[in-house]
């Protein structure tokens, strides 16, 4: 995924003013920053739910800011999306909300198909046993899971999460995250926006620092300062 001179305005507000980034295949990164940064703008530039203003925005080989509005199903089948209210459908069990999910990207695929690889999802994410649950009756943290896998069982190029666990309590954030690191360590480029300052320093990865729509700081793994952290947001 790369962002090349890429600003994004909402009639005089910049959102995103020239960002410039690039993320490689099996690279897990945050994107941090104050309320109103643009961290969402940016992350919703990659699904294409928005074009920017100026500038490239290329996902998985696809140029996102150019496609017309008949690829951009297929743009999306090669990034998966995690939401800090999970999203799922009430009235689906753990096992449908992860099939649904693949199915409305890809109608060429059987029901046996679906079941078979979403019961695959679950057992990844730690919950092939709860299939036939519904959300409410998992936890937060099993939640976001289902959401996990339904948004991995598409096998996407690109997962992108906005404050996957912000909903979440320390122990469940922490096992979310180390979630997302195995998703990283399968090849898939990762990028998680997020306020969790425990996690951003315990797991020492890139950082990418967003102020007032400007990308202020890219700080490699391993080099995540607490207090700079802190500071920048």
């Amino acid at each position: 995924m790369e962002f090349s001179g890429v600003t994004r305005s909402y009639g005089s507000r910049l959102a995103l003013d020239g960002v410039d980034f690039a993320l490689s295949a099996g690279e897990l990164t945050f994107l941090v920053g104050p309320s109103g940064a643009g961290k969402t703008t940016l992350l919703r530039l990659i699904n294409r739910e928005i074009r920017p203003t100026r500038g490239e925005v290329w996902v998985a080989g696809v140029p996102a800011h150019s496609i017309k509005a008949s690829r951009v199903a297929d743009l999306r089948r090669r990034v998966g999306v995690v939401f800090q209210d999970f999203k799922l459908l009430p009235r689906l069990t753990a096992l449908e909300n992860v099939a649904f999910g693949l199915q409305v990207g890809d109608l060429r695929i059987s029901d046996e198909e679906a079941r078979d690889r979403s019961l695959d999802a679950l057992e990844a994410v730690g919950l092939g046993d709860r299939g036939s649950a519904f959300p409410d009756q998992l936890s937060g943290g099993q939640q976001q899971r289902v959401a996990i896998a339904r948004a991995v069982v598409t096998q996407p190029l690109v997962l992108i999460a906005d404050e996957p666990t912000g909903n979440l309590d320390q122990e469940n954030a922490t096992e979310i995250m180390d979630l997302f690191e195995d998703i990283a360590a399968w090849g898939t480029a990762v990028l998680v926006a997020t306020h969790n300052v425990e996690i951003v320093t315990r797991l020492q990865r890139r950082v990418l620092t967003l102020v007032q729509g400007r990308l202020v700081r890219d700080q490699p793994s391993g080099q995540t300062g607490r207090m700079a952290w802190l500071a920048s947001s």
